[in-house]
């Protein structure tokens, strides 16, 4: 499929940080090729608008489901009165799908995060069809998130491709070493480690992202076809 799911353990773990830095790669290095951006149930302000910024995207295309209060999409939607709008979305899916190349579709909250009152963004993973790659931020706690996260992709049996760690706050490589071993990790769920995003200084740097996310393993997250086109080689 042309699409990847960048999926979580929790909020706030970095998954727009993640989007953002693929994105800038993509766009830096293989600017030939359309590049869908789907952020598509938001609740509140914020992914969406930073996209919007950062790429020059129309907001409405980002996010096709918009909630106003910042809480889990159905408790948000009983608010407003409404259901999550779950078909609008997928109907913006399947239309950046075949107008792009490919398609960065943003998880929202955890794996286990619900979408409606029946359903969770481990679900829409497999109703859509998502590879998915997983954020694990690097804190105390990551091996335990990554172990049970990984447990619940395997039961909901969706395609993940492998974890990146990322470090939200400035972390020391030892620190790093600590809280998030790569191989440990690795060894625990057998699911591969593309690499740690570095702390990024400035967000809506597209220079800045493009350059972390350099440092991942790339070739595991996108088709081989697209390296072909790549501008330049990155460095």
């Amino acid at each position: 499929m042309n699409a990847l799911l960048v999926a979580g353990t929790d909020t706030d773990v970095g998954k727009t940080i993640v989007m953002s830095a693929l994105a800038a790669y993509w766009q830096t290095y293989w600017s030939k090729q359309r590049l869908g951006i789907l952020k598509p149930i938001q609740s509140g302000e914020g992914d969406c608008e930073r996209y919007s910024k950062l790429f020059g995207l129309d907001p409405a295309e980002v996010t096709p489901v918009r909630l106003q209060s910042p809480l889990a999409p159905p408790i948000a939607a009983e608010r407003e009165g409404s259901k999550v709008a779950v078909e609008r979305a997928w109907q913006a899916f399947g239309q950046l799908r075949h107008s792009r190349d490919f398609v960065l579709v943003e998880g929202l909250g955890g794996l286990g995060s619900p979408v409606t009152r029946e359903t969770t963004v481990a679900d829409l993973a497999w109703d859509w069809r998502l590879p998915t790659v997983l954020v694990v931020p690097v804190k105390l706690g990551a091996i335990g998130q990554a172990v049970a996260n990984v447990a619940l992709a395997r039961q909901s049996r969706i395609h993940l491709k492998g974890i990146i760690l990322n470090c939200a706050h400035p972390q020391s490589e030892q620190k790093i070493a600590d809280f998030a071993p790569a191989k440990l990790i690795e060894s625990l769920t057998n699911i591969p480690v593309l690499g740690t995003l570095p702390h990024i200084s400035d967000l809506m740097n597209v220079a800045q992202l493009a350059q972390a996310a350099s440092q991942l393993d790339l070739e595991r997250l996108f088709p081989g076809n697209l390296w072909m086109f790549s501008d330049q080689a990155a460095g």
